[in-house]
């Protein structure tokens, strides 16, 4: 809520406050933890990091057997890429760090022994194939990728208080070429995949799809045989190996009706820190209901959902079986929000990481909203709202010139692509109007994308094409632009009980310069009772007028936390008229443009004199118009008044220089 309470004495009083600020505000840190990585890291964009020839081909499936452990990063096996030639191909490529090496390549059968290494990418030269040629290519390999961080592939760690050893993956956005032979490309889903990894017998190992087999293949040795029917893109693709147990439950989604959807879960083996472990995880049955309720039928029913826990500072939302380092209400929220956003419909390129961020965590929103109340909603957005606007500038879409190795930290900001990406879908359901609707274009957008990949304009086109809407001012503002706006209002009564509210708007940041949206206001009235207004601010300043029997003695901005802003200030004028020099100002505090706006239509002249805190004249000037723009850069941090006169009246204002 963005509050502000407003004092009355008999000319003006301006009160000015802010909500609450938590600058390390952070939802369970979710997927990323931005947090955990070298911010540092030098990596020069230009390079052309992956190969032309790994767009020649279309993979059809993946086909891993390999051999993990929980004690070690080391992997060592084969894999397959089975796929369709794009092009006439007579050079085959792949992805495959150095550390990895290649024992063998088979390509369409027959063994190559003569292959090239260009960065991480492997080129092999073949004899030249069609176009819609049939293509399958095994590599056996073996090796142990660096530790390089939260990105690195595969991680090994272990459970100090439990004792057990945990090895797990985290491919995206760009290292599952630490760990098997593959195509990087999110706009190249695999149809399906077999993912077979042998371990110690005291091991178990979770991964996508479902467990079709156990085989012991001797010397204590097991193999754990998964396969995986859906569309998945190369990032889903994982492992979890521990001494692990299976806690299974099932949810039952209404569309499932007779039938229900197996939750499985391997958690470290310790009965009880299993039993320490139920209660939380119960929750996801009913997160599956619910989503499977507002999004539509849980995309993978057919198959299963479930998490492997490891000591992932946080969730990876690998397909069917999330990656978890613990089991809170918001991490479970969060991932299997992914299912929907994330997993069914993936980002089709990561610029438009919110696609799957955003969404995730608006969906963690909602589970708090549908499933612990009013209270934890509220507190869940507005933190969010906080978190985003804890710096003035910042969009969600990311341009591609930011997208590559080493700038993963800015992909996954938490402040822009979780928690402004979900603010800003908030919003775009308070601009719908109608929850029916609103609901109506995340279903809408599951069906004609899922199993694909979308971006965020193929979602203003659903959400267009839902409810008959235009966004297109909505999408330049919130979801390519940067920044939040920042409110200055100003209310009074007129003789006749005519209620005016001066709202004026100046923006964080220099793109956009105003964001055309629907604000509410509470208002409340002299006999203690209140209405709910709403208007759209169309204009850097705008003038709101109703008709009321009554007189206005507070308003309260957003009270129900849908939109994004701060509010500097809001003024009651104690008249019935408006001086000719009345003015309001914005941004305050203000950094390189202060913005002065006069209610009041007059072209008359008006003297602006801006003092600093001694008294001393800074700057002065005359205008005649109705918004003048002052440059404030060239002065030093610090306190200023700001003074307009018609040569009768005189009225100042403090502003305050970063």
């Amino acid at each position: 809520m963005k509050r502000i309470t407003t004092l009355f004495i008999l000319f003006i009083i301006t009160t000015c406050a802010s909500a609450q600020w938590n600058e390390v505000y952070n939802i369970e840190g979710k997927c990323s933890h931005a947090s955990t990585i070298n911010k540092n890291t030098v990596f020069n964009p230009d390079y052309n990091w992956q190969s032309k020839y790994l767009f020649d081909y279309d993979v059809t499936s993946y086909m891993l057997d390999i051999v993990v452990s929980d004690t070690t990063t080391y992997v060592g096996g084969n894999a397959i890429i089975n796929c369709a030639a794009l092009v006439p191909i007579d050079t085959f490529a792949f992805e495959l760090i150095p550390e990895q090496i290649i024992d063998s390549i088979i390509f369409n059968g027959q063994l190559h022994t003569e292959y090239f290494r260009d960065g991480d990418n492997v080129l092999v030269p073949v004899i030249e194939v069609g176009i819609g040629t049939n293509i399958s290519t095994q590599i056996y390999y073996h090796g142990k990728p660096p530790s390089s961080g939260f990105f690195s592939g595969v991680t090994n760690d272990s459970s100090t208080a439990l004792h057990k050893n945990v090895t797990w993956t985290l491919s995206e956005p760009f290292s599952a070429k630490y760990w098997f032979p593959v195509k990087q490309d999110l706009q190249d889903k695999a149809d399906s995949a077999w993912l077979f990894f042998t371990t110690a017998s005291t091991n178990m190992v979770g991964s996508e799809g479902l467990l079709t087999n156990v085989v012991d293949v001797g010397n204590n040795m097991l193999r754990y045989e998964w396969k995986t029917r859906y569309p998945i893109d190369y990032y889903l693709l994982s492992f979890a190996v521990a001494d692990y147990a299976d806690y299974s439950i099932y949810a039952h989604p209404n569309q499932m009706e007779p039938d229900s959807l197996l939750i499985q879960n391997f958690l470290y083996n310790d009965i009880a820190h299993i039993e320490s472990k139920k209660e939380s995880i119960g929750k996801t049955a009913e997160i599956i209901d619910l989503y499977s309720e507002l999004f539509g039928l849980y995309p993978f029913h057919q198959e299963k959902y479930g998490h492997c826990e490891t000591q992932l500072g946080g969730g990876m939302e690998h397909q069917t079986m999330s990656t978890m380092g613990n089991f809170s209400f918001h991490l479970i929220a969060h991932e299997l929000g992914h299912m929907w956003f994330g997993d069914n419909v993936t980002c089709a390129t990561w610029s438009d990481i919110w696609i799957n961020e955003g969404f995730a965590t608006y969906s963690d929103y909602l589970a708090n909203e549908f499933l612990k109340g009013s209270e934890a909603a509220k507190d869940f957005i507005v933190g969010a709202q906080e978190h985003a606007m804890s710096e003035d500038g910042g969009g969600v879409y990311l341009p591609e010139e930011y997208v590559y190795p080493g700038n993963e930290w800015r992909i996954f900001s938490g402040r822009l692509s979780y928690d402004k990406g979900a603010a800003i879908i908030h919003m775009l359901r308070h601009e719908i109007q109608d929850d029916e609707m609103f609901f109506n274009v995340l279903k809408t957008f599951q069906i004609n994308y899922g199993g694909g990949t979308a971006t965020g304009e193929d979602f203003k086109h659903i959400a267009e094409e839902v409810t008959g809407l235009d966004f297109e001012q909505f999408f330049e503002q919130w979801y390519y632009g940067h920044g939040f706006p920042k409110y200055s209002l100003v209310y009074w009564n007129d003789d006749q009980n005519v209620f005016y509210l001066s709202s004026t708007q100046t923006a964080s940041s220099t793109s956009p310069t105003l964001f055309n949206m629907l604000i509410d206001f509470r208002l409340s009235f002299d006999d203690g009772t209140d209405t709910l207004v709403r208007f759209r601010q169309t204009e850097n300043l705008n003038v709101f007028s109703m008709d009321f029997d009554k007189k206005v003695v507070n308003v309260e901005v957003d009270p129900n936390n849908w939109t994004m802003e701060q509010v500097s200030g809001i003024s009651y004028i104690n008249e019935t008229a408006i001086s000719p020099i009345y003015f309001t100002i914005g941004p305050n505090p203000v950094d390189k443009k202060l913005n002065v706006y006069f209610l009041n239509p007059d072209t008359s002249i008006r003297s602006i004199i801006i003092t600093n805190i001694n008294g001393q004249k800074i700057y002065q000037v005359e205008t005649k118009d109705n918004k003048f723009e002052l440059v404030a850069s060239s002065l030093e941090s610090g306190i200023y008044f700001i003074s307009v006169s018609d040569g009768s009246n005189t009225i100042t204002k403090k502003f305050v220089k970063q």
